[in-house]
């Protein structure tokens, strides 16, 4: 095997240099320098082989150098790269917030803007529902995630790694529970929770927005129960609250609808979208209700970069890819084969307390000797590091890092899924969970 790059490195003696120049606060999942890749395999610098799990964290659904997304962007690049569309705009923006207000769920007009990242959508996705509300309140989950800024971080509701030294955050964020029957916690006790919010707290009249992902990424890969968002709509509306939907991972064909929303039959007031969008480029989108977007003053959104159009060009390939190959469709029967391969595993692995998952947005929650009041993380990391011994990329995530999640490109080939299946398999039996 090649264990050098063209340059004459290694990935130990990259990981060194990146060590003496970066902070440390920056993580790494794996020591691995990629040098290319292709759907859902990559090549490290060294030659070898990797099969990816990871998808860039949900990110490139449509599959690493997918050739329409590649092709579209070169196309792009020829004509222009950047204008800032504040100064100079470009009619391949506007067409995409057409398309996007055009497939959001729900009948009401809809109005959008693109910004750069997941966290910079969610920002403004405040402070649109403060424009339009009067209001300042937030409602937010524990284990929801919704940005590395200062207010995405205060919606945040997992402590570490995100927010350890880093407070105080913005003030008039309130967290509750998100319903998990693993560990006791119903929809009538989240409601119920809210409820006492109202009561201890913050009264609703000051509560300008509620934001949930319908499936908790780093909270551990956990959909909301089938009725839970019918019944924050309802409350929503009881209030005068805008309900915003953070899809940033959960969109784009992750869970087997363009957006997981629509599995639980809700329009959102305010929906936010990144990750997959870009199929790898740099975009992210907030679509509202119109009446609701328009809140904002001339001048009050917008950013010097955002709905950059080599990106801008990418998210319109994305989304002909996503209707072409019916990747919403495969997200359904990639995540149900998942999930059976996984289940026929737990029997054997007396640890693996939980299989759960929407479409292709898979994971599995580690306990010692099955007892959720016992978190794993040990053995979550252990099967992490033992898979990546045999080639195979994978994350873990959840509130005490128990949960390994499987986030597979959506365009993976069926050989090559079934191929880091069963090195899941073999690393499970090797650490002997």
């Amino acid at each position: 095997m090649n264990t050098r790059t063209a340059g004459g490195q290694s990935n130990a003696a990259l990981m060194a240099r990146r060590s003496a120049a970066l902070p440390r606060g920056v993580g790494q999942a794996h020591p691995v320098f990629v040098e290319r890749a292709e759907n859902a395999e990559v090549w490290d610098v060294e030659g070898r082989r990797w099969i990816d799990f990871c998808a860039g964290i949900a990110v490139v659904n449509t599959g690493h150098c997918h050739p329409k997304v590649m092709a579209a962007v070169a196309a792009q690049q020829a004509r222009f790269s950047h204008t800032c569309f504040q100064v100079v705009a470009y009619e391949s923006y506007v067409a995409l917030c057409e398309r996007l207000n055009d497939l959001v769920p729900g009948n009401t007009p809809k109005k959008s803007f693109l910004v750069n990242s997941g966290a910079e959508a969610v920002e403004n996705a405040v402070k649109i529902a403060r424009a339009a509300t009067g209001r300042s309140g937030m409602i937010a989950f524990g284990g929801g995630f919704h940005g590395r800024t200062l207010f995405g971080l205060a919606l945040t509701g997992k402590i570490t790694p995100y927010k350890v030294k880093f407070g105080p955050f913005p003030a008039e964020v309130f967290h509750v529970p998100f319903p998990h029957a693993l560990h006791g916690i119903s929809e009538d006790d989240a409601i119920a929770a809210i409820e006492h919010l109202f009561k201890s707290s913050i009264e609703p009249t000051r509560v300008a927005g509620m934001i949930i992902e319908p499936v908790l990424g780093e909270g551990g890969y956990l959909p909301a129960p089938a009725g839970f968002l019918k019944r924050l709509r309802t409350l929503c509306d009881q209030h005068g609250i805008l309900l915003i939907i953070d899809e940033v991972q959960t969109g784009i064909a992750r869970c087997g609808r363009l957006f997981a929303s629509e599995h639980y039959g809700v329009e959102a007031d305010i929906m936010t979208l990144a990750k997959g969008l870009g199929g790898g480029m740099t975009i992210s989108a907030v679509v509202g209700k119109a009446a609701v977007m328009d809140a904002a003053d001339p001048g009050g959104l917008g950013s010097t970069y955002a709905g950059n159009p080599l990106a801008v060009a990418a998210a319109h390939a994305v989304l002909d890819v996503v209707r072409e190959e019916g990747l919403a469709e495969r997200s359904d029967a990639l995540g149900l084969h998942m999930r059976t391969r996984l289940e026929a595993m737990r029997s054997a692995h007396p640890s693996m307390v939980e299989v759960r998952g929407l479409g292709a947005m898979t994971a599995v929650e580690f306990c010692h000797e099955g007892d959720p009041e016992k978190p794993a993380p040990d053995v979550a990391n252990a099967l992490k590091d033992e898979a990546a011994r045999r080639g195979l990329l994978l994350l873990t995530c959840g509130t005490y890092g128990n949960v390994l999640r499987v986030m597979v490109p959506l365009t993976i080939p069926q050989a090559v899924l079934d191929e880091g299946l069963d090195l899941i398999a073999a690393s499970l039996q090797a650490i002997g969970a």
